[in-house]
């Protein structure tokens, strides 16, 4: 069965989606319209919703008149989605609930005392996307002048993560016991501290907090340069990732499923989810349609923005537009997004435009535009053809384009015996197929 996950990243993936007539832009402050477009991806019976989170203002600094590119579209305001998650839990009943947390600016403590209360709040249905952070805005606001490089975050996440795992076997089973006649509340054998002592953390615990009822939440990671495939192969449960071409993902799956071989896991262990963007039409006039209406609302100006942050120290402004893009500096933001640019450029012969457009339209995700039978096409395609286990979906704009993908694709998928009817499980490592991990306290 495939697996699909609605991808939250209000008010649009689209870089300037919130101009469409159908959209809603007050969705990314607006819970009731967060509640509208969560029911609708579990009424579509989709594995998890799935929020991004970047610890700052996008573009500060050229808010504030350090750079003539004053941004003026896209994504600026949205609620913290851990917060969010919480909230969500109590008005939905199957569906998991993933969230970003940074492990540049956050300590391993606090995040596995929140998705462990997530986890228990929703019943199972928890899940953390961990990140180490690409936007140089968030540095700003935990006392430093610059963003840690590259290598180091991800040293730091892999060292975070293990504590993270850690904290949450704190508690064996049965370690609550709650028994009035005796007087005894806790079995004090079945409480397990970490004493912790590495490079980047010292945390003693235990966290005080019963075990989740899936045991850990789940763990995702979306880095896919050759740092963040480690961590993911070595890590994560589930991995959202980008690749617009066939034959690109049916290598990266090979390659993180061997990795994760590699460090003794069952491969069908790890879900590969790459981001996919669809704008349906009942016909496929109806989708151009559509995509043209969309288009023709993205301004240059800030696509090119959107580029320039992931080409180094680069000022790709000085190059003419309809130029080849030029060979680019290892980026400190995301270096597996620049590389997919890069090669996409490449492969298509693409211009510095047209590579700006493309990132301003999906967020460098893979783009269908055509019919829910058409759309179904390429998925199957995809998953049969080993190129990935199911799609995390990105919406142009909300909510409309997700609800349409629920009424229109999910039943085309179903049709084919491709996807689900109705849940069978209750956590979301029931509805991803994987068990429950045993408590290392305990081995």
């Amino acid at each position: 069965m495939m697996h699909l996950a609605a991808f939250f990243f209000t008010p649009g993936s689209h870089s300037a989606g919130w101009r469409h007539p159908d959209a809603i832009p007050e969705c990314d402050m607006d819970f009731a319209q967060y509640v509208r477009i969560a029911q609708a991806a579990e009424r579509g019976k989709m594995d998890t919703i799935f929020f991004q989170d970047t610890v700052a203002l996008n573009g500060s600094a050229a808010l504030d008149g350090v750079s003539p590119f004053r941004p003026t579209q896209g994504r600026q305001a949205y609620l913290e989605p851990t917060t969010l998650l919480a909230a969500l839990a109590v008005v939905t009943q199957r569906i998991g609930l993933i969230a970003t947390a940074t492990t540049t600016y956050n300590e391993p403590y606090n995040i596995a005392r929140r998705f462990a209360s997530i986890d228990h709040i929703s019943g199972g249905r928890a899940g953390w996307n961990l990140v180490t952070s690409q936007v140089e805005d968030e540095a700003g606001n935990f006392g430093a002048d610059h963003h840690m490089k590259h290598a180091e975050r991800y040293e730091r996440a892999e060292e975070f993560y293990d504590v993270v795992a850690s904290l949450w076997d704190s508690f064996s089973e049965g370690a609550l016991i709650r028994d009035k006649a005796t007087g005894n509340f806790i079995d004090p054998d079945k409480i397990h501290f970490q004493n912790h002592r590495g490079k980047h953390f010292s945390v003693r615990g235990p966290l005080n907090m019963g075990r989740c009822p899936q045991g850990r939440p789940i763990v995702t990671q979306a880095g896919s340069s050759g740092p963040g495939m480690a961590l993911a192969a070595r890590t994560a449960d589930l991995v959202f990732t980008a690749q617009s071409d066939l034959a690109e993902a049916q290598g990266f799956y090979r390659d993180l499923k061997s990795q994760a071989a590699g460090f003794g896991r069952n491969p069908a262990h790890i879900k590969i989810m790459p981001g996919l963007m669809t704008i349906i039409g009942r016909t496929e006039a109806e989708a151009q349609a559509k995509y043209r209406t969309l288009q023709g609302l993205m301004s240059d100006e800030n696509a090119m923005r959107l580029l320039a942050r992931l080409c180094g120290d680069l000022d790709i402004h000085a190059f003419p537009r309809d130029a080849p893009l030029p060979p680019l500096p290892l980026s400190n933001a995301a270096q597996a997004r620049q590389r997919h640019l890069v090669e996409k450029a490449a492969r298509e012969n693409l211009s510095i435009i047209e590579v700006a457009r493309y990132l301003g339209t999906s967020l460098g995700h893979h783009l269908l535009v055509g019919t829910p039978a058409s759309i179904a096409d390429t998925m199957q395609q995809w998953v049969e053809q080993g190129a990935c286990d199911g799609f995390t979906l990105l919406s142009p704009h909300y909510p409309v384009p997700l609800e349409d993908f629920v009424a229109l694709v999910v039943p085309e998928l179903q049709a084919r015996g491709l996807f689900r009817h109705d849940y069978t499980g209750r956590t979301l490592r029931d509805h991803l197929g994987l068990p429950v991990p045993a408590n290392r306290y305990e081995t």
